[in-house]
């Protein structure tokens, strides 16, 4: 049974060991919340390209001491030339997930890192950004050490990504992924950051880095402009809620598929599961995760194509009638419509003062569409692959719209004082994570317990109408017995702690001694530090 760390005063959760260290090294200099995990946010970029990057996208979710929360969605929308007729002249049915092609939603996770040090700054924020940038301009001008994730992760259409020019130069060894432990080195990525540090977060939209990356973006062909940089603002929106009995959970509206985390939880609630870890409470998920994908893929797209207000399903009456159609005797049958493959980071700090952030950060596929741009060293991310070409769907692209996203930060406030920051990596399969995870918490799992247990995802249509459930090797065998004794198809995988199954973390305060608890997936390279 792995222990919790538990920390005094503050902490902060990372899949990758060296944003940890950053996060801590700043409380311990006096930052805040938002501050570290700015900070944290360039180092991870820089040291696990494979899931994400500056040239990706971003969304925060930061509560104040005093219950005030905010909402920052940093994704960006397609660009100006990124038309369904340039597609379909093209030959395509559906937006390619590599190439400049797929490199056509402007990046806006760096100007989400702008607008998170403007609300640092209002609460007290003083650190400089050359303190803030520093240990990620030392790793790419260093080097780092490329991460056993990196060196072992796999992702679909691997030779189309090795084939994007520059690709290969900058990432693999003799045509190989590099083995982990070799050491790397992004000189022009750390002379972006540098420039960043001198003139700011904007540059990178409208100052000289903007105008190099819209540069390398024509030399491409990838459909964004330069206009489409100088234009691009990160928004503050106002998150979706849903209460609990004994908490009240939070998370990002449309674009991100924040809806179907709440909804999952919603549901589950309504099913009343009176024990973890039995066939009956991860029945309960399993079909919430159905019905909550269901309506996702109905109702999440840009807002500026919402058919349906997204709070309106998670009204009681909605979520009670949702959940009567639930059989907790036998599973429901479950088309997937779209790819799982999808890859990020998630982060979580809360300071001394008890100021919380949920931050999720990514590149989408695992190194976006593989384009590198040579100029500043920004691998830029394929987030606009999720776009339709059908014109009538409300996920249909258009320029100048954001699409469907699965990043979704989580954070809960409980009844009793506690708040948590949770989130995961995980593609559209994020929603499933957080379930499991918020759930086992909440049935008084401890945190290190509740990421480290053996977790499922619903995956790949089968024939007909049926889903398979996948389970990691080391699932507990009366439990795949019990779900399938309940109808669902399950297949055990060959391994325990894969990728494949999230890079989760969870922080908690407690607000009777200010104690923070944290920690990180085993599945990732990271884990927790504080002070």
């Amino acid at each position: 049974m792995p222990e919790t760390p538990v920390f005094s005063t503050a902490a902060v959760a990372a899949p990758h060991r060296l944003a940890a260290e950053t996060g801590q090294m700043i409380l311990a200099a006096g930052g805040n919340a938002v501050e570290a995990m700015v900070a944290m946010a360039a180092t991870i970029a820089v040291v696990y390209p494979h899931m994400n990057g500056l040239g990706g996208d971003g969304f925060w979710l930061v509560r104040e001491p005093k219950g005030r929360l905010h909402a920052i969605d940093a994704s960006g929308p397609a660009g100006s030339l990124a038309t369904l007729r340039r597609y379909r002249e093209k030959g395509y049915d559906a937006v390619p997930s590599r190439g400049a092609d797929a490199a056509l939603t402007v990046a806006g996770a760096v100007n989400g890192w702008g607008l998170a040090l403007e609300l640092a700054k209002a609460l007290g924020g003083q650190m400089p950004r050359d303190l803030l940038l520093g240990d990620a301009i030392r790793f790419a001008r260093d080097g780092y050490p490329v991460s056993r994730s990196e060196a072992r992760f796999r992702t679909s259409e691997e030779a189309a990504l090795y084939a994007v020019p520059g690709f290969a130069e900058a990432f693999l060894v003799e045509g190989k992924r590099a083995p982990a432990g070799t050491i790397r080195r992004a000189p022009r990525l750390a002379d972006t950051l540098e420039q960043l540090v001198h003139t700011g977060f904007s540059d990178f939209y409208r100052g000289d880095v903007g105008r190099e990356i819209a540069t390398d973006l024509e030399r491409l062909g990838a459909p964004i402009a330069r206009r489409d940089m100088e234009t691009y603002r990160a928004r503050v929106v106002q998150p979706l809620s849903l209460r609990l009995k004994g908490s009240t959970v939070y998370n990002l509206p449309p674009p991100s598929q924040g809806l179907a985390t709440l909804l999952i939880l919603g549901l589950f609630e309504r099913l009343k599961v009176a024990k973890a870890e039995t066939p009956e409470h991860h029945h309960a998920l399993i079909e919430a995760s159905k019905r909550a994908f269901a309506t996702r893929d109905r109702a999440v797209a840009d807002p500026m194509n919402l058919v349906h207000d997204p709070a309106a399903f998670l009204e009681a009456s909605v979520l009670e009638r949702e959940a009567a159609l639930i059989d907790m005797r036998r599973a429901a049958s479950f088309p997937l419509p779209r790819p799982i493959d999808g890859d990020t980071i998630w982060m979580g700090a809360i300071d001394k003062d008890g100021l919380a952030v949920s931050y999720i950060q990514s590149i989408f596929w695992a190194y976006g569409s593989g384009c590198l741009l040579p100029a500043t060293g920004i691998l830029w991310h394929n987030r606009g692959s999720a776009f339709s070409l059908d014109p009538a769907s409300p996920n249909r692209l258009e320029p100048g719209h954001r699409p469907f996203h699965s990043l979704n930060p989580g954070l809960a406030v409980f009844d009793d004082g506690r708040v948590l920051s949770f989130g995961t990596m995980g593609g559209e399969t994020q929603p499933q994570f957080l379930g499991q995870i918020f759930t086992r918490y909440a049935f008084g799992m401890g945190l290190a317990d509740a990421l480290e247990a053996s977790r499922w995802l619903i995956d790949k249509r089968m024939r007909g109408s049926g889903a398979m459930l996948k389970v990691e090797s080391e699932f507990d065998p009366g439990l795949i017995r019990g779900l399938l004794q309940l109808g669902h198809q399950v297949e055990e995988m060959d391994e325990s702690y894969a990728d494949t199954f999230g890079h989760a973390g969870m922080l908690v305060r407690h607000s009777r001694n200010g104690r923070v608890e944290a920690a990180h997936d085993p599945r990732s390279d990271g884990g927790a530090a504080g002070l």
